[in-house]
């Protein structure tokens, strides 16, 4: 591998460049972090410092939104859903519920273990 300097005054400074797109972490991504900074010092320095951190918290959020699509799916076939149409509020509240469920579970098996 050759390096190439430009010099500035009496300097040469190596030409280095980051080939890396900016990530823009989520919702889960960011919680994961927060987890791994606080219960897991260790693996959380040992990743920042390797540069994986951001993959791996990539990779946490893209897992969370599709277990949350498929837990959505299968919860809204196991549980009966109330009429959008003529029962609004029920199904807002049956929405939330859904998405609370799914949630807590996409918490606990990815984000906090």
């Amino acid at each position: 591998m050759e390096m190439t300097y430009h010099r500035k005054g009496d300097y040469l400074f190596p030409n280095l460049v980051l080939e890396e797109e900016p990530v823009t972490i989520g919702k889960y991504g960011m919680l994961r972090k927060t987890y791994l900074k606080e219960h897991k010092k260790n693996w959380y320095q040992s990743m920042l410092l390797t540069g994986k951190l951001d993959s791996h918290l990539m990779e946490v959020e893209k897992a969370a939104e599709e277990r949350m699509e498929v837990l959505m799916k299968q919860l809204r076939k196991t549980y009966p859903e109330p009429d959008k149409a003529t029962q609004q509020m029920e199904w807002v509240g049956y929405m939330n519920n859904l998405t609370a469920m799914a949630e807590e579970n996409i918490l606990t098996e990815l984000v906090y273990n």
